[in-house]
């Protein structure tokens, strides 16, 4: 049998001796036969008004009592987005583990420094930027900082150009640790950045990289252990040529970083006859590539010979005419990769070039009075535009004794 049990209040009044009372209580109510019963679980006539029309009320919206404490609770409350926590948190424990944290200090200055380097890895370059992202961030409470402005940043900036040296060297102390061998070998490149401004004191006019003309720009030197660790970076006059760069980067190794056995990688652009001289000075070694002008010469003295331009590496030894106690070695070998790459390059080109060749014959075909010396004029202007594009001996009478494709 189910019998269904009913809360409620059961409020009343009575009088006695000429007084009147307020009856309270917390009841159930079922019936058991048809009988209606009564069972009183809490006499509630000490509370005050207002817990009892509380009890009430929840007993009379008891189905949606939920709902409408969640809305009368939160109507008057507003939600608002804190400052950003992760982001500045990851970074500064990446920063400790590093170094960099140790080895720009505790100064404002150093805080501010590494902030500008948080602000650029989350998305902000500008000075301007980086003070309204540290709106959005937590950046003074993670770095124990004040207030700052962009005139703040501008000055950190001054402060960390002035210590460079310094940094670097304890990163590099850092890096390379008393129980971590120090490389020997180091790799070195040279890039360009131009500039939308002409205020650098750097910015010159020279050879863009990025093909922006009428722009002053600024060259970099980036250094680089082994495996790509950032050693030293230089800032350039923008007509600096990129053999010029180098004499910085080997006075860092042998005197800011002590080092003493190096292997210096550079490109053949880079490392020439005075950069050589230099390497030598500091009894350093280098790994570059020769020029094609360079190889053709071997050649022609027997040094070397085109048979021994093969998938499988050859080494050649040759004593310097200056110095026989300074031996060159040239490895050779033909890069098969780069050899079908040069393969595709000409017939692409041939196909463009057969292809022009039809479509003239097929208009001098359908236009009776279509002169022959034009097509053939603009034909001839084709192959000599595909045929510069190869290379800068291309259209030049002499053959040269490397095809394109030797490496």
């Amino acid at each position: 049998m189910n019998i269904v049990v009913t809360m409620f209040i059961d409020d009343s009044t009575y009088t006695r001796h000429d007084k009147t009372y307020r009856r309270v209580l917390l009841r159930n109510s079922y019936r058991v036969n048809g009988t209606v019963r009564h069972d009183t679980l809490a006499n509630l006539s000490q509370c005050q008004d207002e817990e009892i029309t509380a009890i009430k009320f929840a007993l009379k919206h008891k189905k949606a009592l939920n709902n409408f404490a969640a809305e009368s609770i939160f109507q008057n409350v507003t939600t608002k987005q804190g400052l950003a926590v992760g982001a500045v948190w990851v970074f500064a424990q990446l920063a400790k583990r590093l170094g960099i944290s140790k080895a720009l200090g505790t100064s404002r200055e150093a805080k501010l420094s590494l902030w500008l380097m948080m602000a650029a890895l989350i998305g902000q370059s500008s000075r301007l930027s980086a003070v309204r992202l540290a709106h959005r961030h937590a950046v003074c409470d993670i770095l124990k900082l004040d207030a700052f402005h962009e005139d703040d940043l501008y000055h950190a900036m001054d402060w960390l150009a002035s210590r460079q040296q310094r940094i670097e060297k304890a990163l590099f102390t850092h890096r390379y640790a008393p129980d971590k061998k120090i490389p020997s070998l180091y790799l070195y490149d040279v890039t360009s950045s131009y500039l939308e401004g002409s205020q650098n004191e750097l910015g010159a006019f020279g050879k863009c990289r990025d093909k922006k003309k009428g722009k002053m720009q600024i060259v970099i030197g980036l250094l680089t252990d082994d495996v790509g660790w950032p050693i030293s970076i230089d800032v350039f006059q923008g007509n600096t040529q990129d053999p010029q760069t180098v004499g910085h980067q080997i006075k860092a190794l042998a005197k800011r970083f002590d080092v003493h056995q190096v292997i210096f990688v550079g490109d053949r652009g880079m490392i020439k006859r005075g950069q050589i001289d230099a390497l030598h000075d500091e009894q350093f070694q280098y790994i570059t590539a020769i020029t094609k002008p360079q190889i053709e010469k071997l050649i022609r003295e027997q040094v070397l010979s085109l048979s021994l331009f093969d998938e499988t590496l050859c080494e050649v030894t040759l004593d310097e005419d200056d110095d026989p106690k300074k031996p060159l070695r040239y490895i050779l070998r033909r890069n098969p990769v780069r050899a079908r790459e040069m393969e595709a390059v000409r017939d692409s080109k041939l196909a463009a070039l057969q292809a022009l060749v039809e479509k003239k014959n097929r208009y001098l075909r359908e236009h009776p009075r279509a002169q022959v010396e034009v097509a053939q004029r603009e034909s001839e202007d084709k192959a000599k535009k595909l045929k510069g594009a190869a290379g800068k001996n291309a259209g030049k009478k002499k053959k040269s004794p490397l095809k394109d494709d030797d490496d």
